[in-house]
């Protein structure tokens, strides 16, 4: 484009772009800011996609493009999958749809290096850009396969427990060494292809053998390192195009990624090599547990929920994924607003993994307009549960189960949990009385001060929004 403009504007070209790719960063860093608060995020989205625009448009200058007839087709195509998505995703889907983008932002990472590097003689590349090319093919393909098999094993169409060979781990290794033995290969003799291909197809395959073994439970984890992975990889692609602005902002996403990770491992009470090279979630290794029958419950119904809501002093709602799974923020919502009618204080309890991914309860509770302040982390709510009255556990299980505290040796213990058993009553939401992914039964369930309230959130909680209504 910029070959169209008077040559005295085509001087001032390379130095107005860096200068905007600045600016565009700038973007970039206020959005991931804004993103740490709830009330703020999706302004912080607006700000980041718009330093987005602004570096896609300021870099069709820079590139010296001939033909615009690809790019506009592909913003086409991808504008209309974007907006479909937007409008027929569910946000319980949300998890594999950043599964997927985490795996085209890999993908296309690897696409562009390949690329690159097709466009001239082999011999042209120095050794650093060699070794460049070759991790960005390797990061990229690892995220798009194993970003993949991620999406498979949310949304069930892979088993979400261990599927792994005997000695995978060493098999893995052993993989990944040889794939960096590859890339020096590729740098010293670029012109053998067929060594480029075996990187390509190496990585690919790294990908798949690193998710597949790693359970269900531990996926939050694996989304949050494959993100990291997809902005590593646009970085190193930002090294072999030469290009700024993907180098900072794939930096970026980088370190958001990884830090994140390190949140979610610590929330899980999980090292990353133990996430990576153990075994957690969704294969509870032949210790399922589906209740103990020398065990008693108490069991209760909208009625008496009702009751011991609408005359109370103050109320924490403990959500968890099955309340995603019934889309029932909505009604519960409405709960809600009927008890604070009353006069009744309602806050909400978040934990970190409270969803299956890093925020997706908070922004599901965002879909149903529950107010920003009312949301707690779990270090904020954990120490007003000895002055709750009522904790209504929704769809939870592993993050409010007390093993984490009093039982040595099980798979939880040590994780930080919601500490929903120093309330004066909990009252879980659930179908039934199966464990939770991490495969273990849970001891509140049978506490004298915990209650039943089993079938299907979404119904219930309309069961027990009607009930309130016909209090006096």
């Amino acid at each position: 484009m910029s070959q169209f403009l008077p040559e005295f504007i085509q001087a001032y070209i390379p130095n107005t772009i860096q200068l905007l790719y600045l600016v565009a960063t700038g973007f970039f860093i206020i959005g991931i800011k804004k993103l740490n608060s709830p009330a703020t995020a999706r302004k912080g989205n607006q700000f980041a996609s718009f330093g987005m625009l602004l570096g896609v448009v300021v870099t069709l200058f820079d590139r010296e493009i001939i033909s615009f007839e690809f790019i506009i087709a592909g913003i086409l195509i991808g504008s209309l999958i974007g907006i479909f998505a937007a409008k027929k995703v569910k946000m319980t889907a949300m998890p594999e749809m950043v599964a997927l983008f985490n795996g085209s932002g890999g993908g296309a990472s690897a696409l562009v290096a390949w690329g690159e590097f097709s466009r001239f003689d082999p011999m042209f590349f120095d050794l650093q850009s060699l070794i460049t090319i070759g991790l960005s093919i390797l990061i990229g393909s690892i995220t798009f396969t194993g970003s993949l098999v991620a999406f498979g094993k949310l949304s069930g169409y892979v088993p979400g427990g261990r599927v792994a060979l005997p000695g995978q781990n060493i098999i893995n290794l052993v993989l990944t060494f040889a794939a960096f033995g590859l890339i020096g290969w590729f740098a010293v003799d670029p012109a053998y292809q067929l060594v480029f291909w075996s990187l390509f197809g190496l990585a690919l395959l790294i990908g798949i053998l690193t998710v597949l073994p790693i359970g269900g439970a531990d996926m939050p984890v694996v989304i949050s390192l494959l993100n990291s992975y997809s902005g590593i990889a646009a970085s190193m692609a930002g090294f072999v195009v030469g290009n700024n602005l993907l180098i900072i902002s794939g930096a970026l996403v980088g370190a958001a990624g990884l830090i994140l990770t390190n949140i979610m491992c610590k929330a899980m009470n999980r090292t990353l090599p133990n996430v990576l090279f153990g075994a957690f979630g969704g294969d509870a290794g032949g210790v399922v547990a589906t209740g103990d029958t020398d065990k008693t419950i108490q069991q209760t119904f909208a009625d008496d929920v009702a009751i011991q809501c609408a005359y109370t002093r103050k109320v924490v709602v403990a959500p968890g994924y099955g309340l995603a799974v019934a889309q029932a923020q909505h009604v519960l919502k409405e709960v809600a607003n009927l008890l604070e009618e009353r006069g009744v204080t309602v806050k909400y309890g978040i934990h970190p993994v409270a969803g299956r991914m890093p925020g997706h309860m908070n922004v599901l509770l965002a879909e149903a307009d529950v107010p920003y302040d009312q949301l707690r982390d779990m270090d904020e709510i954990n120490p007003e549960f000895t002055s709750t009255d009522v904790v209504l556990i929704i769809g939870a299980n592993d993050v409010v189960n007390p093993a984490a505290k009093t039982t040595p040796g099980s798979p939880i213990y040590g994780m930080p949990i919601l500490n929903v058993d120093e309330a004066k009553r909990t009252i879980v939401f659930k179908r039934s009385m199966n464990p939770g992914y991490a495969g273990i039964d849970n001891d509140l369930f049978y506490s004298e001060k915990n209650q039943m309230f089993f079938g299907d959130a979404k119904k219930s909680l309309q069961e027990l929004a009607a009930a309130i209504k016909e209090l006096d």
